[in-house]
């Protein structure tokens, strides 16, 4: 990815080379200036008016190598980070487009805590490796390279006892940087198991409050936050005794090369600005002999970031269009199963939702869908805009089995509207028009009309553009529930799903709404999911399931002649209130109590 943008990894290259250039010059320069100066105060006719002159010109070239030696440093630090910068959006938006791609099965069994984490961190650690790691390989050849060559030529001995701390610091620094990467590792796991944990208060901070559970969830979450502390202080303990040790050894170096230095300016074999000069390497070689730690940590954690966001970046969606996939064609708007069956393939085995199930639906025809809870209704209101993929048989909208047509296109025909609604942090029509940003206010009032939205939503002080809180916590069921069915009347889709998306309307809101969808509904296939009776007894046709399998198929006139469980879950509906506890209370007193539940 970082070889992508050549030029200007090219330019960072040329300009580490250039900078590199003027950090080895510059103890030249120190050495040469001070055995200058001596050379005119040495004599028997001292000369300091030279010796200034000298110093001037040596300080006036140093101080140029130094914002030439700066300007390059930061010239190729800018490229680095740009790079790196580049390489974070890249990820972001793959890693991001990766996630819409990703089927509801994958969603099922992630949580969203971790996907936030490697969204960030590991996306962070991956960026670094640029700047931190690659090209300071680079920095760090040239750097220590040259300065080796440069100490070496001028004295052996001396060049050897001022490199000795190279190999001794290095080595330090390797093994803290990886013992910090397994730690910081770690930590980051700590760090994503708080962010779960935080994500899961906020979420269902309401059900919190409402048990009184404050003490409990800040117990939690300071054990978990403890933990990370305690990480964290034991990697800083690491890091300093490592820094200290590299510290010292160092120093104790630096004495080593003045003792034995200064005994060879004594003799004559070396001189002041040449002592100077070795010192000055071995300063200027200290810090990107740390580096090497810095640099090895850059490679090893993006190594281990990387790996934990490529293990998304290179899932295949198990819900995608098939190679040279059509969009979908409507003639008709028939919607047909034909011997569907749906199972679970997950951590917890081969659950077995759905079992051989048909069923047509056209235009103007209403299929109504009734059942136990875990009955499979609402598995097979998903199976029909391809949220999971049919084990055996097929789903076909006038004829096209849906597996076969492109997915975009499929899902702009069937419109689902679920219980569980989700509104985003925005006003009532940024909500609505959330599959149509371009849609006319007309459009909009007229499906928030259609929903029995449109007058609440008028006796708001701005209206349409009233902000609801995060996720819709401003809004009640039934306003959100009805928000949700504006949403999806919006697109006008060629079929129509309600998936129990009236269970928080009361009766009343929901004839009113069933009486305005009824234009809508005559050139529309429609199914209806609900556990409450009257939101289907109308439908054309009534599927009963019970177990995953069609046990009951009809009118509802049929169906209550037919004295079987629908039946008994109509009588156990409409019955009166004390009937239906002694029904509860005792199941086996009724001959339908084995789906009571429903």
């Amino acid at each position: 990815m970082a070889l992508r943008y050549r030029s200007r990894m090219a330019l960072a290259l040329i300009t580490i080379i250039i900078g590199t250039a003027f950090t080895l010059w510059i103890p030249r320069l120190l050495g040469g200036a001070i055995d200058d100066a001596l050379y005119f105060l040495d004599g028997a006719t001292p000369d300091k008016g030279k010796a200034q002159a000298a110093l001037l010109k040596a300080a006036l070239i140093l101080f140029g190598a130094s914002v030439l030696r700066g300007s390059f440093t930061m010239a190729h630090n800018y490229l680095g980070e740009s790079i790196g910068q580049h390489m974070g959006y890249e990820l972001r938006m793959a890693y991001y487009r990766k996630l819409q791609r990703m089927s509801y099965s994958y969603h099922n069994h992630v949580h969203t805590g971790d996907l936030m984490t490697r969204g960030m961190l590991d996306i962070e650690g991956v960026r670094l490796f640029v700047n931190t790691a690659l090209l300071r390989v680079f920095l760090l050849a040239i750097l220590i390279g040259g300065g080796m060559y440069l100490m070496l030529s001028t004295d052996v001995v001396l060049g050897f006892i001022s490199l000795s701390f190279v190999p001794i610091v290095a080595w330090r620094a390797i093994a803290a940087r990886l013992k910090l990467r397994r730690g910081w590792t770690e930590l980051q796991e700590r760090l994503s198991i708080l962010t779960r944990v935080m994500d899961e208060n906020l979420a269902g901070i309401r059900v919190v409050r409402a048990f009184a559970a404050q003490d409990y969830e800040m117990r939690k979450f300071h054990k978990i936050s403890d933990s990370a502390l305690s990480l964290a202080n034991n990697l800083i303990g690491i890091r300093v005794r490592n820094t200290t040790f590299m510290t010292f050894t160092f120093l104790i170096t630096v004495t080593v090369v003045l003792w034995i230095g200064g005994l060879k300016v004594i003799d004559g074999n070396l001189t002041v600005g040449e002592l100077a000069q070795f010192l000055a390497f071995m300063f200027i070689l200290q810090m990107p002999v740390r580096q090497l730690g810095m640099m090895v940590n850059g490679f090893a954690r993006a190594q281990t970031s990387g790996t934990r966001l490529f293990e998304i970046l290179d899932l295949d969606p198990a819900i995608k269009d098939k190679p040279g996939a059509q969009p979908v064609e409507i003639t008709e708007g028939v919607l047909r199963f034909e011997n569907v069956s749906f199972a679970f393939m997950d951590e917890f085995g081969d659950e077995q939702v759905l079992r051989n199930i048909s069923f047509e639906a056209k235009p103007g025809h209403t299929i109504g869908i009734v059942g136990p809870p875990g009955s499979g209704k609402s598995t097979l209101a998903h199976l029909v805009p391809r949220f999971y993929d049919v084990t055996s048989g097929r789903i076909t909208i006038d004829g096209q089995d849906i597996r076969d047509v492109q997915l975009e296109s499929l899902r702009h025909i069937v419109g689902v509207v679920q219980q569980d609604t989700f509104m985003f942090t925005s006003s009532i029509e940024n909500n609505i028009a959330y599959g149509d940003p371009w849609a006319e206010n007309e459009t909009i009032h007229r499906a928030t009309t259609q929903a029995q939205l449109h007058d609440w939503v008028r006796r708001l002080p701005r209206q349409y553009d009233t902000l609801v809180g995060e996720r819709g916590v401003s809004l009640s069921g039934g306003q959100r529930q009805r928000l949700s069915i504006a949403r999806s009347l919006l697109l006008k889709p060629k079929l129509i799903i309600f998936d129990d998306s009236t269970a928080a309307i009361d009766a009343a809101t929901e004839q009113r709404i069933r009486a305005a969808l009824k234009e809508i509904t005559s050139e529309r296939a429609v199914i209806i999911i609900s556990h409450r009776l009257s939101s289907l007894m109308h439908a054309n046709e009534i599927l009963f399931l019970d177990k995953g399998t069609i046990a009951e198929r009809g009118s509802h006139e049929e169906l209550i002649a037919r004295g079987g469980q629908y039946h008994d879950l109509y009588e156990l509906q409409i019955r009166p209130g004390d009937d239906a506890i002694d029904h509860v209370n005792n199941p086996a007193a009724d001959p339908g109590s084995d789906n009571g539940d429903a």
